[in-house]
């Protein structure tokens, strides 16, 4: 008979399948057990202590171990711990939550329609595209522009729209139908001599030519988070969101702003459509919509998108779209009370204020010398590392050094993300000057460390 030991972290071994994960070097290396968290601190069953400095994953804005969640979870699960949405039901957190949205929005929106992650509403994001605009008589024009680099998911579709080889290989993605512009990030992909304008110029360019070559009749929309997050956080170049809307206005597309980690004061204002000016035809909100105290996430449309897809559901006899949990009450009154906090505790001005203090105290580290570029705007940033400053050479292999600082950096009480060689930085909306200047001196310690195993290495 097999025997497996009871440890916790044999359990995990055993049983467990992780999502984003080396499975072979999760066997070997097990996991490390997040116990419990309280403010932006997290804590390991060996009672070490870390500053979560990712948020968990871009997401627990008001931080760890806030009990007015928990309250708000438990009275509604006492109310109506279950109701779906189907069929002309509805609940009174449903209403409440897409009437706050709505009014949130900073450009006119119409509706709000829910889903459990932001994976699946981009999926659904797709999907109202297509119906849209089968109902208003273009049943060619389908195909949706998103970005190499970019991050909108991994699901199918989602999961086609993100711009990233990792989540494509083996997975026989991207789908039909589903395009890839240029990144926009000029540290790694403007030309010499060429400034942040004419490089979003170019980029501009770039996209206008893909639509041509494809045929804008066949072109349906545009989607892009303000800020990328999870390719590596790369802030547009000057000019860059008013030259793509321009192409996308004067080819018809709808543009889909992805705000999934940009939400909720990320930039420092409510939306990053907002630090941008981006007028979006449909918004993507998750993650920090609960503080991912619970799964949500909402995809907000236009009157124009509503009134076409409203036709079309009463001409074929429904909207044949939505899932079980869709707006599933307890989870909705987690999210109101998430909102409250951060609009009583004014979370989004804490941001603003504090975006200084991150930015400029993460610049400071770009006299060391495995930094190349720190990027990066409110309240998430990256710093990016390089084998050569001077020609922004890469490791060989990409990811490797990135991965080793991530490791050591539990050991100096740090919890950061590499993305390839770019470390991120998306601590939660709580934190104050003091931590943030801890987490930077822990995280120069790791890159002193790193920069040590490196000439170790030879």
């Amino acid at each position: 008979m097999d025997t497996i030991p009871n440890s916790p972290a044999a359990r995990d071994i055993a049983y467990f399948f992780h999502p984003v994960t080396n499975a072979r070097r999760h066997e070997q290396v097990g996991p490390r057990i997040i116990e419990r968290g309280k403010g932006i601190y997290v804590y390991d069953d060996q009672g070490n202590e870390y500053i979560e400095a990712l948020a968990g994953l871009w997401s627990v804005a008001i931080g760890f171990g806030e009990p007015r969640l928990a309250k708000a979870a438990a009275a509604q699960m006492e109310k109506l711990p279950y109701y779906h949405s189907f069929s002309h039901k509805s609940h009174m957190p449903g209403i409440e939550l897409s009437e706050r949205l709505v009014k949130m929005a900073p450009v006119k929106m119409s509706k709000v329609f829910y889903t459990n992650s932001g994976s699946e509403a981009n999926d659904t994001a797709i999907k109202l595209v297509w119906y849209y605009n089968n109902a208003i008589g273009r049943p060619k024009k389908k195909k949706i522009i998103s970005r190499i680099k970019a991050y909108h998911g991994i699901t199918i579709a989602s999961g086609s729209l993100t711009g990233l080889p990792l989540n494509h290989r083996d997975f026989d993605l991207p789908i039909a139908n589903i395009l890839h512009t240029s990144c926009p990030h000029y540290y790694r992909f403007g030309r010499d001599g060429e400034s942040e304008e004419d490089f979003a110029t170019r980029m501009a360019q770039d996209l206008e030519d893909l639509i041509l070559r494809e045929g804008p009749d066949t072109v349906a929309a545009f989607i892009g988070e303000p800020l990328m997050g999870a390719g590596g956080v790369i802030v547009p170049p000057k000019t860059y969101w008013e030259k793509i809307q321009k192409v996308c206005r004067k080819y018809d597309l709808l543009i889909i702003a992805d705000e999934v980690i940009n939400g909720f004061g990320r930039t420092g204002k409510t939306f990053a459509c907002e630090t941008f000016n981006i007028k979006p035809d449909m918004m993507v909100l998750s993650k920090a919509i609960t503080s991912s105290y619970q799964p949500l996430a909402a995809i907000l449309f236009t009157d124009a998108i509503y009134q076409a897809v409203a036709d079309n559901s009463n001409k074929i006899g429904s909207f044949g779209h939505g899932f079980t949990a869709s707006a599933h009450p307890v989870v909705l009154a987690v999210a109101m009370e998430n909102l409250n906090i951060i609009e009583e505790r004014k979370l989004i001005q804490n941001a603003a204020a504090m975006a200084p203090v991150l930015q400029n105290g993460l610049r400071r580290l770009s006299d060391h010398p495995l930094v190349g570029e720190v990027r990066g705007m409110g309240l998430i940033a990256a710093v990016e590392l390089v084998a050569d400053k001077a020609t922004k050479k890469p490791f060989d292999p990409i990811g490797k050094v990135g991965s080793w600082v991530f490791e050591r950096a539990h050991d100096h009480g740090l919890i950061i993300r590499a993305i390839g060689d770019s470390i991120a930085f998306c601590p939660p909306l709580i934190i104050d000057a003091a931590q943030i200047e801890e987490m930077i001196s822990r995280f120069r310690k790791t890159l002193d460390d790193a920069q040590a195993w490196l000439r170790q290495q030879g």
